[in-house]
């Protein structure tokens, strides 16, 4: 069918985290030269440059600081394709607080690990500036100067909320991978002609359509001879996911849920993510017990009320499971609408859901396997009972087990937590449909990051 293999055919990001990967590395290494040559020129009171010993010397240890520090840039967010369209702060003040980062790092490294012989407390004052400069550089005007991100003229073909958001963050990113030209509604007048004739009066050179509406396939065929003239094809929905990291809900139905969120297809993945539950959790738990004491006495100090609460939530297949907390609020809120004016956050609860230490006790959770690590969030059961009534297809997302953190949890911000909100539900389930769709090790692994960088920073990623 020409829908399935031109939905599969492109993206329409290039292959640019590998290049950005392989420069940061390289203007690591000629950071490290250049902080040399400033350090031996300081102390020699002239121009000097670093032997090839002296800088193989650094080179060594260094290097194995450079994979560590690629690892602190993705976790800032520095290799993501949806932060080039929908880029959360500056890339200086990104770059910078991940230099600082790796300085720290570096430091730690240079401190516990004496076996290289070399103390360079200095040179990583120097490095800090050096680098921050080289990589903005780098990120800044090599990169775009290799073309892989310059924006190509596209026509979009269909209509709706979610394609006017798409053509809204393409046409307002400076660093999109297409600027949308043109929208024409899938009911004009001689479909394929029409965007024939956008495409020649802009010069555009990309289609962005939705091919699921009938009418933008049955119009396909009038143009797929533009293929042999080098015009490329997006699916818009594809293309919507590698934006913003969810899929849009419009496209929806029993052939795509059997097609990208089969359980069977994960039987291995499933095995496998067990064991790591089970094996970070387990020195996890015992870790955490060195923390129940102080948290337990700075609760029952506060207002001498319980320190643990049970709430009921939904797991995998609907089945109701019993989860553990450290109280954050003034009684335990257990009932649906529990973040009512008569029911606060006790000022020791503000810093404990800050930290993330009220949810400590569900390592306990995790290893008797009614959580993951990494999951949909689990929901009060009288929301749920609501939501499935409102929300086509809400019930997917009990296909697997819930999770203490997951990708709605780091990049949906408008979560109505235990109060009702069907219009911001609905966004957050596009979110975790994206998890059941793309679930494997590697995105755990990548949410479980995220998750680090945001309680560190106590910021959205």
């Amino acid at each position: 069918m020409l829908y399935n293999s031109m939905h599969d055919m492109t993206t329409a990001f290039r292959p640019r985290t590998l290049v950005l990967f392989v420069g940061d590395i390289l203007f690591f290494a000629l950071a490290l030269w250049l902080s040399l040559c400033v350090r031996i020129s300081v102390q020699a009171g002239t121009v000097g440059v670093p032997s090839q010993e002296v800088f193989f010397e650094h080179l060594a240890p260094f290097s194995l600081l450079f994979v560590a520090w690629a690892l602190a840039f993705f976790i800032a967010g520095l290799y993501e394709n949806r932060a080039v369209v929908l880029a959360r702060r500056a890339l200086s003040a990104a770059l910078l607080v991940a230099q600082t980062v790796n300085v720290v790092i570096a430091a730690l490294f240079f401190f516990f690990v004496p076996i290289f012989g070399i103390a360079p407390k200095t040179l990583l004052f120097i490095y800090l500036g050096v680098s921050f400069f080289l990589v903005l550089f780098w990120r800044v005007v090599l990169f775009p100067w290799l073309g892989l991100q310059r924006s190509e003229s596209a026509v979009l073909v269909g209509e709706g909320r979610e394609l006017d958001e798409l053509k809204t963050a393409m046409n307002g990113a400076h660093r999109a991978p297409v600027y949308i030209v043109e929208a024409i509604p899938p009911s004009a007048p001689e479909l394929s002609a029409t965007i024939v004739g956008a495409m020649e009066r802009h010069r555009a050179r990309v289609v962005v359509a939705d091919f699921n509406d009938p009418r933008v396939s049955a119009a396909f065929p009038q143009i797929y001879n533009l293929l042999s003239v080098g015009v490329r094809f997006h699916d818009s929905a594809t293309l919507y996911e590698e934006v913003f990291g969810r899929i849009p809900l419009s496209v929806l139905n029993e052939r795509w849920l059997a097609r990208n969120v089969s359980r069977y297809a994960h039987t291995l993945y499933d095995a496998l993510k067990r064991v790591m539950d089970i094996v970070i959790s387990l020195p996890a738990v015992l870790l955490s017990l060195v923390v129940y004491p102080f948290v337990a006495l700075a609760i029952k100090l506060e207002d001498g009320g319980q320190v643990f609460i049970v709430q009921e939530r939904v797991g995998q297949d609907g089945q109701v499971i019993r989860v553990f907390k450290f109280r954050s609020m003034q009684r335990n809120e257990m009932l649906l609408g529990g973040t009512k004016s008569d029911n606060k956050i006790t000022r020791v609860g503000a810093f404990i859901r800050t930290t993330r230490l009220d949810e400590l006790p569900q390592l306990w959770n995790i290893l008797r396997g009614d959580l993951s690590l990494i999951g949909p969030r689990p929901e009060l059961p009288a929301g749920v009972a609501e939501y499935e009534k409102q929300i086509p297809y809400y019930g997917v997302r009990h296909l697997i087990k819930p999770g203490l953190s997951g990708w709605a949890q780091i990049y949906h911000h408008a979560d109505p937590h235990h109060a009702t909100d069907v219009e911001a539900t609905k966004e957050k389930l596009s979110y975790d449909l994206y998890y059941l769709k793309h679930r494997s090790l590697l995105l755990d692994v990548t949410i479980a990051l995220k998750t680090i960088r945001r309680i560190l920073l106590r910021g959205n990623a």
